[in-house]
């Protein structure tokens, strides 16, 4: 199995966020820009991880492209999960919702809900301590891909 962390960013907090959860993802990851994905890579068994910064309150115009050339090839058999990285507002866009949405709809095994990793202005920081929730996050994927894995062995 691979894993992929694919994502597009701005000011470069979403790309801080996929580098930490590829490192937490281990030897088996690599975090990469969606400019620089190939959608044939992915295969049956890996996992698929994108993220994106709200945009205009959903993922960015070059990881919608994404997901729509995902959707063409088809990800069955695929463990995918989604998140963006956003202003801690009351009332915001939800990009990581929509993107658990579109690898469902293609196809893929959702094999945890959205993650939302916040950001302290609309260009950054990443607010104090989301780098380390991001290593976490990729611990309770890791958790996950085992889980579903022994219940297939089963």
């Amino acid at each position: 199995m691979k894993a992929f962390v694919v994502y597009d960013s701005a000011y470069g907090n979403t790309r801080t966020i996929a580098e930490a959860l590829a490192a937490g993802l281990g030897s088996m990851a690599a975090a990469v820009p969606v400019d620089r994905f190939d959608p044939g890579s992915v295969q049956s068994g890996d996992l698929l991880v994108v993220g994106s910064p709200i945009n205009g309150w959903r993922p960015t115009p070059k990881i919608t492209q994404a997901l729509a050339d995902l959707a063409a090839r088809g990800l069955s058999g695929v463990r995918a999960a989604a998140f963006d990285t956003r202003l801690k507002l009351f009332i915001h866009g939800d990009a990581a919702g929509k993107i658990s949405r579109a690898l469902k709809d293609a196809g893929a095994s959702i094999v945890a809900g959205p993650m939302a990793f916040y950001v302290k202005g609309s260009e950054g920081p990443l607010r104090k301590g989301e780098v380390d929730r991001a290593a976490a996050w990729a611990e309770t994927l890791l958790s996950r891909l085992q889980d579903q894995g022994s219940h297939r062995e089963a």
